[in-house]
């Protein structure tokens, strides 16, 4: 053989051997934490689960073992680099990272049961009872079932769009609800980074009780020392995703967010020690860091006592998300960039709170300021479409006719999640949309525009 054809040959297995020790146990944590989760926390079958959601490869070649007796899953990728996730009662599912399982599995922590309460016997939106009453006498009833309908019908085999859930809520009512064969309304989704959104809702609320100054710079341990640069991060900047720090969210590589969710045990610690990249408050980027940095620092915030308890006490069960899951990383800190569970109701009941300005059962939960704050777009946003923590639909730069959503009014905000996870909030239309799927299409496109159109187009 030529030796410069042996060099070559030799070069490209080393970087095989090098790609594969850095990224496969990146996509074996991916899929044993998904099952994990899919299995324990909702339910579903693991059989449609691979078939479906984890079809892909290299993880329609992985192994994955459940085990019933312990609550966990041992998964691996050709055999190689096996992963172990473990699930806890309260907690979620877990991946061994950093940590031991017995240090994982030892950790102290408290989480309030859900209320005593049938929601079946309690109207929506605390319960689950739908009012028989008159349909709005200004809404399209049949229009609004077209719109929802046409979001369960696959137009390409090439592209499926596979949804799974979508609500409609208007004026508070639930007037349109649909689920795809299997799924029900006591279905648990994961919400991936719609997460965020309800993170910033925490912080709000921390807001509110005067317990956190988001002008102020964040209380992250890493940047205590004033000559740091990064010790003028403020709170606010997490908010925004204009902290300047230099992570990259590239979750289709080998990179900072796929190293931080998948093989790392203490997610905000990881986050918080990335170098800056540009001046706080100057460039907008998104990325799961910050929003890792402030779960942590509503932990600190609220202390260990309640910190586990925290979003169910002070959000979920205020608002009837009594379905809820919130999952935690190895140090005990809610992922709250990604992981989250709950019944699509649950997720409109999230997006009904902002719709109604923060009040909520006879309670303001979030000022109406926060919530006004949280749809303004952030001053250094080259996306033109962020807020705290939600998307925003302003279009780049302030210039409506570059918007994401070219027929939906500027004034929607909305929680967005990998795969076309969505909450969407219209305040002029009084409406909330819920659509949940797993949408793999090369631009994750399921046809919300037309969706949220035909929508608003049954509205007189």
């Amino acid at each position: 053989m030529n030796g410069k054809i042996l060099f070559i040959i030799i070069g490209l297995l080393a970087y095989g051997i090098h790609y594969c020790s850095l990224f496969l146990p990146i996509i074996s944590g991916y899929g044993t934490k998904y099952i994990c989760s899919s299995i324990f926390i909702a339910g579903h079958d693991e059989g449609r689960q691979r078939a479906e959601d984890l079809a892909f490869f290299p993880l329609n070649y992985a192994t994955f073992i459940v085990n019933h007796t312990d609550l966990s899953v041992t998964g691996s990728v050709f055999g190689f680099i096996r992963r172990k996730a473990i699930y806890r009662n309260g907690l979620g599912a877990t991946l061994v990272n950093d940590f031991t399982e017995e240090q994982i599995r030892t950790q102290p922590f408290k989480v309030p049961t859900p209320p005593n309460v049938n929601q079946d016997d309690l109207p929506w939106p605390m319960g689950n009872k739908i009012s028989d009453g008159v349909y709005p006498v200004n809404v399209n009833r049949a229009l609004v079932q077209e719109a929802v309908d046409s979001l369960f019908i696959e137009k390409d085999p090439t592209k499926l769009i596979r949804t799974r859930a979508a609500i409609v809520v208007y004026d508070g009512a639930l007037i349109a609800e649909r689920y795809g064969t299997g799924y029900s309304r006591s279905t648990k989704f994961l919400g991936w980074s719609m997460t965020k959104s309800i993170i910033s809702a925490l912080v709000g609320i921390l807001v509110k009780g005067n317990k956190l100054n988001i002008d102020a710079p964040a209380p992250v341990p890493e940047w205590n020392n004033t000559n740091d640069p990064r010790h003028s991060i403020t709170i606010k900047h997490l908010l925004q995703q204009n902290s300047g720090l230099d992570f990259v969210e590239d979750y289709y590589s080998y990179s900072d967010v796929t190293r931080m969710l998948f093989s790392t045990g203490d997610m905000a610690a990881f986050a918080a020690s990335h170098a800056l990249k540009h001046k706080p408050g100057t460039y907008c980027y998104y990325t799961s860091a910050n929003t890792n940095i402030l779960s942590r620092i509503i932990r600190h915030t609220v202390g260990e006592q309640d910190y586990h308890s925290f979003p169910y006490r002070a959000l979920f069960h205020k608002l009837g998300m009594n379905n809820m899951t919130m999952e935690v990383d190895a140090s005990g800190t809610f992922v709250g960039s990604s992981y989250s569970w709950g019944t699509a109701r649950d997720w409109a009941r999230f997006g009904l709170l902002y719709m109604n300005k923060g009040f909520y059962n006879n309670e303001q939960i979030l000022s109406e300021e926060w919530v006004k704050q949280s749809a303004t777009l952030g001053g250094s946003n080259i996306y033109g479409e962020y807020g705290y923590q939600f998307w925003l639909n302003t279009g780049k730069e302030n210039d409506s006719s570059t918007r994401r959503f070219p027929d939906v009014p500027t004034d929607m905000f909305f929680a967005s999640g990998f795969d076309g996870q969505a909450v969407f909030v219209i305040p002029s239309k009084k409406l909330v949309v819920v659509r949940l799927g797993l949408t793999k299409t090369p631009d994750g496109e399921y046809g919300a525009n037309n969706f949220l159109k035909t929508i608003i187009d049954a509205i007189s």
